[in-house]
């Protein structure tokens, strides 16, 4: 059946499900990362994700990108999804060979093709807001040759995402009314001095790790930026491409899409968010979905708090029990314990390295 809505019957979305999600350890590890996490009960960060985008299109259109150590534990989290959608990379190359994957392989199914990068683990609690906008988006890369961002209201100096420095609003774009602006600059994880000034401005969004675009215009953008990926694109082959991917996906550049594409990119519009949107990028960002007792501890699981203020606490196993703590978080698996200052919750991932394998 066709959408009513102009362009959505264009639109492929992949999902990125390969990362690894490194500041959730010992919860997230290699082959179980954050995004297949059951962190709140029910269903996964990824189960939630596509259950988000079913109302926008058909599941025919709906891709996950996931990394070969990953593919299993996807596969049995979503048995229904075709094994044919689940598109795997044969090395992490991070975001920006992935995007190059997706775009190629959108463009080979449908020359017409819109293309929508999704993360697999961001809480967006108004669905209805962000299915209209998303269409909005749509809308705007359709017509317009641009990377359609969304931007999210900053609310505190966070060094953990990107920021969007908005220029003027463009007017009359989209079908459901959402604030469409010309993006000046993208920096990607400031310093906190940094952050704080663009806070204090007024005029600088967080990104939201949600892209959409064309093929033609992220490949324009790919060869002034990084020409290994323009080349895999062009080359793509129509048919089975399994055997390229193979090949050529490895050589790569390892890079992210904000450095290698995004902080360089000619023309970008950002649509200003109007639901309530969350990376659950660290520990500290699940203090709002985690019960709270009158000292501000945020905890899961059996736990004792005595003369203890701001901690979070995950117990998974066993009983955790603080006294005169303050802003600690504390996590327990049946392998390991983490215990963090919540200063440090951006520095978990370097203590990764220092860990025998079988611990990562």
């Amino acid at each position: 059946m066709k959408s009513l809505v102009p362009y959505l019957d264009s639109l492929h979305i992949f999902i990125m499900a390969g990362g690894r999600g490194e500041r959730f350890w010992p919860m997230s590890r290699r082959r179980l990362p954050k995004h297949l996490l059951r962190l709140f009960g029910g269903l996964s960060l990824l189960e939630v994700t596509i259950a988000r985008i079913q109302g926008v299109i058909p599941s025919e259109r709906i891709f996950v990108l996931t990394s070969l150590n990953q593919r299993e534990a996807v596969r049995s989290q979503l048995p229904s999804f075709p094994s044919s959608h689940i598109i795997v990379e044969p090395v992490g190359r991070d975001t920006a060979p992935a995007a190059a994957l997706a775009t190629a392989f959108a463009h080979s199914k449908a020359p017409d093709a819109i293309v929508a990068l999704l993360p697999a683990d961001a809480m967006i609690c108004n669905v209805s807001a962000f299915r209209h906008q998303l269409t909005d988006a749509v809308s705007v890369a359709a017509q317009q040759p641009c990377i359609v961002v969304f931007s999210i209201l900053p609310t505190c100096p966070t060094t953990g995402l990107g920021y969007l420095e908005l220029g003027p609003q463009l007017q009359h774009l989209t079908p459901n009314a959402s604030l469409v602006y010309r993006v000046q600059r993208f920096i990607e994880k400031p310093n906190r001095e940094v952050a704080q000034t663009y806070l204090r401005q007024g005029n600088f969004g967080w990104n939201a790790g949600i892209y959409i675009w064309k093929p033609e215009c992220f490949l324009q953008e790919c060869m002034k930026s990084c020409r290994q990926l323009a080349d895999f694109i062009l080359h793509f082959p129509a048919g089975n491409c399994t055997p390229y991917v193979s090949e050529h996906f490895p050589p790569l550049p390892k890079n992210s899409l904000d450095y290698a594409i995004m902080e360089q990119a000619s023309s970008i519009l950002a649509i200003r968010s109007k639901f309530d949107w969350d990376d659950v990028g660290t520990w500290t960002s699940l203090t709002k979905y985690l019960a709270r007792d009158t000292q501000e501890n945020s905890f899961q699981g059996s736990s004792a708090l005595f003369n203890s203020h701001g901690n979070v606490v995950i117990a998974n196993h066993r009983t955790i029990a603080l006294c005169g703590i303050q802003n600690l978080i504390v996590v327990e698996t049946p392998d390991s314990v983490l215990v963090c200052h919540q200063d440090s919750v951006q520095d978990v991932k370097k203590v990764l390295p220092l860990l025998p394998e079988s611990l990562r």
